[in-house]
């Protein structure tokens, strides 16, 4: 009887020992720490991850831009901004003017049955071709589209819009790309690819060779986008009513120049207001008052 329960206590040894073998050769993994080191600085330490290098952007153009991020003091910012973009806005405007002259003597020509010459009727098809006017309409059909497209776009309002979309010329697209406009671009290395662009998005910032060819693609772009068929309305309707042409009340034009809509067009007419003192300023020597009648 003995010899019988000897056995099974053995046999019940043997089959624990053979149950606990596998785990008696498993090591710890063993954190050798000094002493004087606590635990929590050992594991901040392996969570660190390298450092990222920083990717400097160069400059897609030549112009020696003023670095208005260095300029602490606001109205001397401000001031200095508004001086660097206003010569391009006034010799568009200026171009525009006479352009719109040129158009009025043509539809003057027109209505009383004189023809236009060769050249002229050439310089016709080409502003027709620009501004997206329908080629097959008569002249004088082109000629009037062609009013309501081919006009100015008031100082303030420009340099406003600037100072938006460029966050008073800090942005990485108006630093890079000369692009103060947020203006978009739709082939691959047409400009700078927007950081935080949607998946499946295609589209670019453009990037320009000069301020006057970023001011000319903003002119363009408003006066013969579909998009700013409204603000074309606006304008043509304040000067048919030989109204000067308010900032404020073309700003509310531009609902679709931003996603963000009535808000964008809200914070437009505000930094107008807020603005009012410099924007006086710079309309002084803006445009000669002859060219502005028509």
């Amino acid at each position: 009887m003995k010899i019988t329960i000897l056995i099974k206590v053995v046999l019940i040894l043997f089959l624990m020992l053979a149950l606990l073998a596998p785990f008696t050769f498993l090591k710890p993994t063993v954190v050798d720490i000094p002493i004087d080191e606590p635990l929590t600085k050992v594991i901040t330490s392996k969570a660190k991850k390298a450092p990222i290098e920083k990717v400097i952007e160069k400059p897609l153009h030549e112009v020696k831009l003023p670095d208005f991020g260095a300029i602490l003091d606001i109205q001397t910012k401000k001031k200095k901004f508004f001086d660097f973009i206003k010569p391009a806005v006034i010799k568009q405007n200026k171009k525009l003017l006479e352009t719109r002259a040129k158009l009025n003597t043509w539809l003057e020509h027109v209505s009383l049955e004189l023809p236009l010459s060769e050249q002229e009727h050439q310089e016709l098809k080409r502003l027709v071709k620009k501004y997206r006017v329908n080629k097959n309409a008569s002249t004088l059909s082109q000629l009037n589209a062609l009013l309501l497209r081919v006009d100015i776009i008031p100082m303030p309002l420009v340099l406003v819009q600037a100072a938006n979309e460029s966050a008073w010329g800090t942005s990485r697209f108006s630093r890079i790309g000369l692009n103060f406009f947020g203006i978009w671009c739709y082939q691959e290395g047409c400009g700078m690819v927007p950081n935080s662009r949607n998946t499946g998005a295609s589209h670019e910032v453009a990037a320009f060779q000069s301020l006057d060819e970023a001011v000319t693609r903003y002119f363009d772009n408003i006066n013969s986008h579909n998009a700013y068929r409204v603000f074309r309305t606006i304008r043509f309707e304040l000067r048919s009513q030989e109204q000067e042409l308010n900032p404020e009340v073309l700003a509310t034009g531009l609902l679709p120049y931003s996603e963000r809509g009535v808000d964008y067009v809200i914070d437009i007419t505000k930094m107008l207001r807020q603005n009012a003192p410099f924007l006086r300023e710079e309309e002084k020597d803006d445009l000669p008052a002859e060219l502005l009648e028509g």
